[in-house]
């Protein structure tokens, strides 16, 4: 029985040999990822619950460049949500004071 040489021998590579998390990390990140499932719960031959889920990983860039980009007119998730939110806070406190006041004008012309 001979023995190959040990210069023949050579490490099997994997996907995963050499690769740190930040790398695998930057991978998806560049490419990004889509995970999708369905979830269904029956009893018998009766829905109860459907779930569908969807999850996209990826940069900012790599979103912006297939087209998604939601963040960017959500107004909770930009500088001025808290903006926002005041003025929200103003509105319906004029709206509560002009629907007294509509309310006193029924009651004097009854």
């Amino acid at each position: 029985m001979t023995s190959a040489p040990s210069s023949s021998i050579r490490p099997v590579p994997t996907a995963t040999q050499g690769s740190t998390l930040a790398d695998v990390l930057e991978r998806v990140l560049d490419k990004g990822i889509v995970i999708a499932g369905d979830i269904s719960v029956s009893v018998g031959s009766t829905e109860l619950l459907s779930i569908r889920i969807r999850l996209l990983i990826s940069s900012v860039d790599k979103a912006k460049e297939i087209g998604i980009n939601w963040w960017e007119s959500d107004p909770y998730l930009s500088s001025r949500s808290q903006q926002l939110l005041e003025e929200n806070r103003q509105l319906q406190v004029r709206l509560e004071h002009l629907e007294q006041e509509l309310q006193l004008l029924k009651g004097s012309k009854e």
